[in-house]
């Protein structure tokens, strides 16, 4: 009966093998082993092997996890590199790679400033991001809970901005080399150009604190340095501070209790605003004064 059974089956199939005669001592062990078959762990053991393999995935997750959050900050950096190496590669096309790689760093001497004072008042900042043609921005939620710490926050740029074209101007005055003047005068002009009192330049951050309607006697202004030099940048700075302009007076006089309470300056306060204003703009002037250099032409 057996041999005739054997016949039948597929020749890939191995017959099972038979079981033992004698009587074992452990019946489940020596049938799965006399059957080919792993033994099979009792529940308990079975459950705790799963939890430690699912603690050792969460063990494995956590340490990549932390990994990308120790990363993170570094991208960030990686990121502003980035784009000041575009910006630098822009502006060598046309000043040349030693004075694009010095103005870039101007600009971003300038935006520390901002962040510097964004964090002072509490608020998280980015890194600066640089574009091309169009300076560097810094993202935050907010400029501050008031309109003083808006003018604290812009004006924060053109101070420390103004202390990096000095540092380049000393170093000409020490070098004499003609280099340093171009590059502090650029940078003194740079920060006087976002003097001007109109959103969102700087000089529009001062105002929010000294006198709102200065942003229209400053966005007239920069109609008149838009037609004056015309230029692709200008028609996109005014079209932005118009729109911004627009967007703030209508919401200054909306009668929100909210925007009455952030415009809210006290006369001391607001004296101190335009000090250091006016002080900047002057110093700026004398700055460029000091570091032009007059071209003849032979």
């Amino acid at each position: 009966m057996s041999e005739q059974r054997t016949e039948w089956l597929p020749p890939a199939v191995p017959a099972p093998p038979p079981l033992p005669t004698s009587a074992p001592t452990d019946g489940t062990r020596q049938a799965s082993e006399a059957l080919g078959r792993p033994e099979r762990k009792p529940f308990f053991k079975r459950v705790g092997s799963a939890l430690l393999l699912i603690g050792a995935l969460i063990v494995k997750f956590a340490a990549k996890a932390k990994a990308l959050l120790i990363l993170l900050p570094k991208a960030k950096i990686l990121a502003t590199s980035a784009t000041m190496l575009v910006s630098v590669a822009a502006y060598a096309l046309f000043w040349g790679w030693t004075f694009a790689v010095g103005f870039v760093v101007l600009l971003l001497v300038h935006e520390m400033g901002h962040v510097i004072a964004l964090r002072r008042e509490g608020i998280k900042a980015s890194a600066p991001m640089f574009i091309p043609f169009l300076g560097a921005v810094v993202a935050a939620k907010s400029l501050g809970r008031n309109a003083l710490a808006e003018a604290r926050v812009g004006l924060a740029g053109p101070v420390l901005g103004s202390l990096g074209a000095l540092a380049a101007a000393l170093i000409g005055v020490a070098t004499g080399h003609e280099f340093w003047y171009a590059l502090a005068f650029t940078g003194f002009f740079l920060n006087l150009f976002n003097l001007l009192p109109v959103v969102p330049l700087d000089g529009g951050r001062a105002m929010a604190a000294m006198a709102p309607w200065m942003w229209f006697a400053g966005f007239a202004g920069l109609i008149a340095v838009a037609f004056i030099w015309p230029n692709p940048i200008m028609i996109l700075i005014l079209v932005i501070g118009g729109l911004e302009t627009w967007r703030r007076w209508k919401l200054r006089k909306s009668g929100d209790p909210a925007q009455e309470t952030y415009y809210k300056v006290s006369p001391v306060n607001r004296a101190l605003v335009a000090a250091v204003y006016i002080g900047l703009i002057a110093v700026l002037a004398i700055g460029m004064d000091l570091t032009h250099i007059a071209r003849t032409i032979s």
